[in-house]
Protein backbone atom coordinates (compact mmCIF):
# COMPACT_ATOMS: atom_id res chain seq x y z
CA UNK A 1 0.00 0.00 0.00
CA UNK A 2 1.41 3.48 -1.24
CA UNK A 3 1.67 6.29 1.54
CA UNK A 4 2.89 9.29 0.64
CA UNK A 5 4.13 12.33 2.81
CA UNK A 6 4.16 16.04 2.17
CA UNK A 7 5.69 19.03 3.71
CA UNK A 8 6.85 22.13 3.17
CA UNK A 9 3.18 24.46 2.78
CA UNK A 10 2.74 27.78 4.48
CA UNK A 11 2.52 31.52 4.40
CA UNK A 12 4.54 33.90 1.55
CA UNK A 13 4.15 36.82 0.30
CA UNK A 14 2.92 37.32 -3.55
CA UNK A 15 6.51 37.18 -5.94
CA UNK A 16 7.86 34.40 -2.72
CA UNK A 17 8.41 31.14 -3.45
CA UNK A 18 8.36 27.75 -1.50
CA UNK A 19 9.00 24.12 -1.96
CA UNK A 20 6.91 21.46 -1.27
CA UNK A 21 7.99 17.73 -0.48
CA UNK A 22 6.50 14.50 -1.19
CA UNK A 23 7.88 11.39 0.11
CA UNK A 24 6.54 7.90 -0.86
CA UNK A 25 7.03 4.83 0.65
CA UNK A 26 5.24 0.96 -0.08
CA UNK A 27 5.86 1.12 -3.60
CA UNK A 28 6.24 -2.07 -5.45
CA UNK A 29 8.46 -0.69 -7.89
CA UNK A 30 10.27 2.40 -8.76
CA UNK A 31 8.74 3.35 -11.94
CA UNK A 32 5.19 4.91 -11.27
CA UNK A 33 3.61 9.03 -12.27
CA UNK A 34 3.39 11.57 -9.17
CA UNK A 35 1.38 14.25 -8.86
CA UNK A 36 0.82 17.52 -7.27
CA UNK A 37 -3.10 18.95 -7.23
CA UNK A 38 -3.78 21.69 -5.29
CA UNK A 39 -7.88 22.71 -4.13
CA UNK A 40 -8.70 26.18 -2.76
CA UNK A 41 -12.11 26.85 -0.56
CA UNK A 42 -15.32 26.30 -3.21
CA UNK A 43 -13.47 25.40 -6.18
CA UNK A 44 -12.47 22.28 -7.87
CA UNK A 45 -9.66 20.22 -7.29
CA UNK A 46 -6.92 21.44 -10.30
CA UNK A 47 -3.73 18.79 -11.19
CA UNK A 48 -0.58 21.10 -11.00
CA UNK A 49 2.15 19.50 -11.87
CA UNK A 50 3.11 15.29 -12.86
CA UNK A 51 6.34 13.85 -13.20
CA UNK A 52 7.03 10.09 -14.71
CA UNK A 53 9.89 8.64 -12.32
CA UNK A 54 11.60 6.63 -14.67
CA UNK A 55 12.65 8.98 -16.79
CA UNK A 56 11.90 12.30 -15.08
CA UNK A 57 9.14 13.07 -18.06
CA UNK A 58 6.99 15.90 -16.50
CA UNK A 59 3.68 17.92 -17.67
CA UNK A 60 2.33 21.35 -16.01
CA UNK A 61 -0.82 23.03 -16.01
CA UNK A 62 -1.18 25.91 -17.88
CA UNK A 63 -1.60 28.27 -14.81
CA UNK A 64 1.98 27.24 -12.99
CA UNK A 65 4.14 26.70 -16.46
CA UNK A 66 7.21 28.63 -15.95
CA UNK A 67 6.79 29.57 -12.16
CA UNK A 68 6.32 25.93 -11.38
CA UNK A 69 9.20 23.13 -10.84
CA UNK A 70 8.48 19.12 -10.38
CA UNK A 71 11.66 17.41 -9.98
CA UNK A 72 12.85 14.44 -7.77
CA UNK A 73 15.26 12.51 -6.35
CA UNK A 74 14.84 9.03 -7.04
CA UNK A 75 16.83 7.76 -4.09
CA UNK A 76 15.07 9.23 -1.22
CA UNK A 77 11.70 8.32 -3.17
CA UNK A 78 10.89 12.38 -2.90
CA UNK A 79 9.10 14.61 -4.89
CA UNK A 80 9.53 18.25 -5.04
CA UNK A 81 6.90 21.54 -6.19
CA UNK A 82 9.10 24.60 -6.26
CA UNK A 83 6.84 27.12 -6.57
CA UNK A 84 8.31 30.83 -7.68
CA UNK A 85 6.89 33.96 -8.12
CA UNK A 86 3.74 33.12 -6.18
CA UNK A 87 0.27 34.65 -6.92
CA UNK A 88 -2.68 35.03 -4.32
CA UNK A 89 -4.56 32.43 -6.55
CA UNK A 90 -1.76 30.07 -5.71
CA UNK A 91 -3.42 29.39 -2.39
CA UNK A 92 -4.96 26.38 -1.73
CA UNK A 93 -4.42 23.37 -0.08
CA UNK A 94 -1.71 21.39 -2.08
CA UNK A 95 -1.77 17.06 -2.32
CA UNK A 96 0.75 14.89 -3.93
CA UNK A 97 -0.69 11.89 -5.35
CA UNK A 98 0.73 8.15 -6.55
CA UNK A 99 -0.58 6.69 -10.11
CA UNK A 100 1.09 2.76 -10.67
CA UNK A 101 1.03 3.57 -14.53
CA UNK A 102 4.01 3.31 -16.80
CA UNK A 103 5.15 5.87 -19.43
CA UNK A 104 4.76 9.53 -20.33
CA UNK A 105 0.99 9.39 -21.80
CA UNK A 106 -0.26 9.29 -18.41
CA UNK A 107 1.32 12.55 -16.76
CA UNK A 108 -1.18 14.75 -18.77
CA UNK A 109 -4.22 12.55 -18.39
CA UNK A 110 -3.37 12.55 -14.30
CA UNK A 111 -3.62 16.52 -13.95
CA UNK A 112 -6.62 16.37 -16.54
CA UNK A 113 -8.38 14.51 -14.36
CA UNK A 114 -8.66 11.56 -16.97
CA UNK A 115 -7.46 8.67 -14.71
CA UNK A 116 -7.26 9.23 -10.79
CA UNK A 117 -5.32 8.33 -8.83
CA UNK A 118 -4.26 5.39 -6.91
CA UNK A 119 -3.17 6.68 -3.44
CA UNK A 120 -3.00 10.44 -1.84
CA UNK A 121 -1.05 12.09 0.42
CA UNK A 122 -2.87 14.35 3.36
CA UNK A 123 -2.40 17.37 1.81
CA UNK A 124 -0.59 20.77 2.90
CA UNK A 125 -1.53 24.18 3.08
CA UNK A 126 -0.15 27.11 0.86
CA UNK A 127 -1.56 30.43 1.56
CA UNK A 128 0.14 33.64 -0.91
CA UNK A 129 -0.73 37.33 0.71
Amino acid sequence: HVQLVESGGGSAQAGGSLTLSCTLSGATDSDYCLAWFRQAPGKEREGVASIYTADGSTNYADSVKGRFTISQDSAKKTVYLQMNALKPEDTAMYYCCFHGGKGETWLRQLLAGIVTCDSWGQGTQVTVS
